[in-house]
């Protein structure tokens, strides 16, 4: 092996450090104290129960668990069901007539406008707000919390840590509320030993759309029925895997809808029918909710407002007393398709956890930040039973009775985030700044100054007339109101802890990285003579400017959140300008017009694929479906034709890779690799046939069941990849044309990689394959544009870095051409369980990153030999071909490292950005791993076409 390959090594060890430097500086979560709220703690706070004008005023500020069994506020509900609907987008609850256009997916759950139309005093339709990231194990830990979970926890996605911060599960648990839960198996991961009883079912697997949810209904109705229980939890998946699968305009995704519209009605029922007085659900509160929204392609995870808006649905069985005052009530009311007057409110889902600890008279969790929603309380307090709580206002409306009440626990409310934010400031290594910190101090300061001379003056006065405690509440609330709001808007703008010395650490090891880098360019390049430079410049080498200048101006472009989102636009633009500068060449030396015109081709079709992947981000896109939707459309000639394509596209594909090898290689273990491949495409072949509803060829897989096929190709790929171990360490390679062994290495590389990356891709995969080695084979021929006819031995020393910066930027365009964007919900989970039902993290992982990736980063790095084949073709004489490609994959590694500097300095830039979290951050994570990804490609494919080649073939490019 030649000694040169320890710098692809060193770099890798550099890139680590530094990224791992930056993201322990970024992507802190924040402190989680260890505090815990206790019934007792509310002593200490300036809120008091209003009480009986009897009672003794020196037991005002009593109120513990012995004041009239009170903990932080008088339970308003006796018992709790939650039925979350995961992925629940707004517009599946609420008429269609609240938007501008009709979609299939809406008017479904039909039960939950009847009853929000019909018994609007005591039912709600929320819009409920979520926090990005909108992932699941985020949203439920943001729910329980009522904090807001930082980026970082998105990595737990796939392994849900238990929570070790106080939480609503955990209060209910600690207060005596035997709580059940059934369904999404992330309940119990968070909160392993709260349940009273748990029925959890495995989530991971996207294509099954039913076990989860047959498990809920099997146990939620019975439960129903019986008392051992005062909070249940039924957690379904069925929408947000339909979601996935298949996208949110299809039948499964109808079929689910309609199916819980079906379980709500039993469940009404159920509850209903013991909901008279002294029945078992007299106390009941229904609340059926989403956790996170999702696009119309089934995706979620990033922070556009399809992904954040979801749902929540409100039922009491006891009408409340009366409406809130108007100024607290932020509805908006239409009429349905049926001219029913409907009002919807809205919830943050912040204000999720105190709310429920309200209602259910438990502490509200410590680190809380969230707001008691008032429609919601409302709602709730409908069960209340008031005759304690006028004081001396006996004959006011109830009106002034709930206030009374709201009021009490918006002061307890407001004490509580203000005992968090100052023990957190106090233990937190930065906390929030003192400018913050006072502004916030002031505003509860003026509001508990209110409370202590006013509001409870007001309240403890006999005398006082209840004209004047009307005002002076609504007064009071909305000086609360504005506290909660002024720390929620604080914590939302500035929760991370940004260490900016690990940042600054992580930031200048990269450029430390680059440095060296372009210096061990620079050293390869002098010792072996290599230039440049072409002969009969004057010095000056234009091909390297222009890379250089390419490369600069994409990474500028990621200074900005509009570039960002339209970065495999700005690649495609960036590689037609290539491609016109080649173009201008070949028209002058009028050679190889036709390859041209070709690369130009195929950068504006793979424009239109970008764009196409693009249109799935976009809300209410009349595209995002568009190739479901126009199969459907189309007759049955055509829709053969869609799925014969494919077919025919992998046979053109197998013919090239046949003739590749041929020309190079046709015997010993090359025949063999080859053979894999033809068997791997006919398998993939036969696996979309059996899926056609027009071959009709199910009955082929109906014995070996649909996963064999995929596992067959994956194992397969796995005995390839060691058969070229195998080559690689037991035979020593000879090989006189150093270009035909590269060239033979490459093309069976590819047959290995390929057909487990084209399965996973879907019947898109062959043609982004044969796009693959389209665009390779014109880069390949347009470098040796200016080498035809050229004499001399200048040439054969001659590198131009602009071939190798195409074929990045080609990389580029096919991470966005595959259907793949830099956001969470660009990654295409139901590709990991292609040949599995059950989750696995390690296969499913290697399968999500192969998919990713594939054609992205695995083929184009593996495939930068032919860069280097192509060219020596065309050299005179016996030349260091491997010098050259060591070169090559150098200059590859700049550029990427290059591109990732000056995203992590775009996010340290951008670190207090609205969308920091939305898009920086995910763009982040997703350049770093493919950094680090590159990093082990090199590696791997230098000790491929590196080690054991003889000594006249290998000249070590640092010796």
């Amino acid at each position: 092996m030649g000694r040169g390959i320890w710098v692809h090594w060193v770099m890798m060890l550099l890139h680590v450090v530094a990224i791992v430097m930056f993201t322990r500086g970024f992507l802190l979560t924040r402190t989680e104290l260890p505090n815990y709220s206790k019934c007792s703690d509310v002593s200490e706070s300036p809120c008091f129960f209003p009480v009986n004008e009897n009672q003794d005023h020196n037991k005002v500020r009593n109120h513990t668990d012995q004041n009239q069994g009170r903990c932080w506020s008088k339970p308003a509900i006796d018992r709790l069901v939650i039925i979350v609907f995961d992925a629940l987008r707004f517009d599946f609850v609420a008429p269609s007539t609240f938007f501008q256009e009709s979609k299939p997916w809406m008017n479904k759950l039909k039960l939950i406008q009847e009853l929000a139309a019909t018994n609007a005093s005591s039912a709600r339709i929320f819009k409920a707000i979520a926090d990005p990231p909108t992932t699941s194990l985020q949203r439920l830990k943001g729910l329980t919390t009522g904090g807001l979970p930082t980026f970082i926890d998105v990595g737990n996605s796939f392994g849900a840590p238990a929570i070790v911060e106080d939480n609503l599960i955990h209060q209910l648990a600690q207060n005596g509320k035997r709580v059940v839960m059934m369904g999404d198996d992330t309940w119990t991961q968070l909160f392993p030993n709260h349940f009273e009883k748990s029925f959890p079912y495995p989530s991971f697997n996207v294509r099954d759309l039913d076990t989860v949810d047959n498990g809920c209904i099997d146990h939620l109705l019975p439960f129903l029925q019986q008392e051992d229980w005062d909070v249940l939890i039924a957690h379904f998946l069925g929408v947000d895997h339909a979601g996935h699968i298949f996208g949110v305009d299809s039948g499964q995704m109808i079929d689910k809808l309609e199916q819980y519209n079906t379980v709500l009605q039993n469940v009404v029922e159920a509850l209903e029918s013991q909901s008279a007085p002294g029945g078992l659900h007299e106390n009941t509160l229904l609340l059926v909710m989403g956790d996170h929204g999702q696009t119309v392609n089934g995706d979620h995870g990033g922070g556009s407002a399809e992904e954040v808006e979801t749902s929540m649905f409100a039922l009491s069985f006891k009408n409340p007393p009366s409406p809130i005052p108007a100024e607290f009530d932020t509805s908006s009311c239409g009429l349905d398709l049926d001219r029913r007057n409907i009002c919807i409110s809205s919830i943050q889902q912040l204000d999720f956890a105190v709310t429920i600890s309200a209602l259910l008279g438990i502490p509200f969790p410590f680190g809380s930040i969230g707001r008691v929603n008032p429609q919601l309380y409302a709602l709730g307090a409908g069960t209340w039973n008031f005759e304690d709580s006028a004081g001396n206002c006996q004959n006011q409306p109830k009106l002034d009775e709930w206030m009374l009440n709201y009021v009490n626990v918006l002061c307890i409310n407001s004490w509580q985030v203000k005992r968090y934010i100052d023990i957190y400031s106090a233990a937190s290594v930065i906390g929030f700044s003192r400018e913050d910190l006072l502004h916030i101090e002031n505003i509860y300061a003026k509001a508990e100054e209110r409370w202590s001379h006013t509001t409870k003056t007001l309240l403890l006065q006999k005398k006082e007339s209840c004209d004047a405690l009307l005002p002076a509440l609504k007064r009071q609330i909305h000086e609360y109101s504005d506290f909660l709001a002024s720390v929620a808007e604080l914590a939302r703008s500035k929760w991370t802890e940004f260490d900016l010395k690990m940042m600054g650490t992580g930031l200048g090891i990269m450029l430390i990285s680059i440095i060296i880098h372009f210096l061990a360019i620079k050293k390869v390049k002098e010792q072996n003579g290599f230039s440049f430079t072409s002969p009969g410049d004057s010095g000056i080498s234009f091909g390297l400017i222009f890379a250089c200048f390419m490369v600069v101006i994409r990474a500028c472009s990621f200074l900005s959140n509009s570039f960002i989102l339209e970065e495999g636009k700005v690649a495609c633009f960036l590689l037609a300008t290539t491609g016109f500068i080649k173009m201008r060449s070949s028209i002058m030396k009028k050679k190889m017009i036709s390859e041209a015109f070709a690369f130009l081709l195929l950068v504006t079709i793979c424009r239109f694929t970008i764009q196409v992947g693009l249109s799935k981000q976009v809300p209410s896109s009349e595209s995002v479906n568009a190739f479901p939707s126009w199969m459907l459309m189309m007759t049955s000639v055509w829709n053969f034709v869609a799925d014969i394509l494919p077919v025919l596209a992998l046979i053109l594909l197998a013919v090239l890779l046949h003739k590749a090898i041929n020309r190079s290689s046709s015997e010993g273990i090359w025949k063999y690799i080859m053979l894999g491949t033809n068997l791997s495409y006919m398998l993939i072949a036969l696996y979309w046939s059996s899926e056609s509803n027009i071959l009709n060829l199910s009955w082929v897989l109906k014995d070996v069941g649909r996963n064999c096929i995929p596992r067959l190709v994956y194992a397969i790929g796995v005995g390839q990849l060691f058969l070229l171990a195998i080559n690689q360490l037991f035979i020593k390679q000879k090989s006189i044309d150093g270009s035909k062994n590269l060239s033979t290495k490459a093309v069976a590389m590819f047959s290995v990689w390929s057909s487990t990356v084209i399965i996973l891709l879907g019947k898109q995969g062959p043609f982004i394959a044969l796009a693959f080695i389209t665009g390779g084979y014109c880069i390949m021929r347009l470098d040796n544009v200016e080498l035809d006819g050229k004499d001399g031995g200048g040439w054969n020393l001659m590198l131009d870095p602009v071939p190798v910066t195409q074929w990045s930027l080609f990389a580029v365009c096919l991470f966005f051409c595959t259907g793949h964007w830099c956001a969470f919900d660009g990654l295409r989970y139901g590709a990991a369980f292609t040949g599995f039902d059950e989750f696995i993290l390690l296969p499913q992982a290697i399968l999500l990153t192969m998919d990713t990736y594939g054609f992205s980063l695995i083929l184009p790095i593996f495939g930068l030999p032919f860069l280097v084949a192509c060219r020596g073709q065309t050299e005179k004489g016996t030349q260091p071909i491997l010098v050259r490609l060591s070169l090559v994959y150098m200059i590859y590694g700049l550029i990427m490292a290059t591109s990732v500097t000056a995203t992590i300095l775009c996010v340290t830039i951008h670190r207090r950005h609205l969308m920091v979290w939305g898009l920086f951050a995910p763009k982040f994570v997703f350049d770093v791993a493919g950094l680090i990804l590159t990093d082990g490609l090199v590696c791997l494919a230098s000790l491929y076409y590196f080690s054991r080649v003889e000594d006249h073939v290998l000249h070590d490019p640092l010796k």
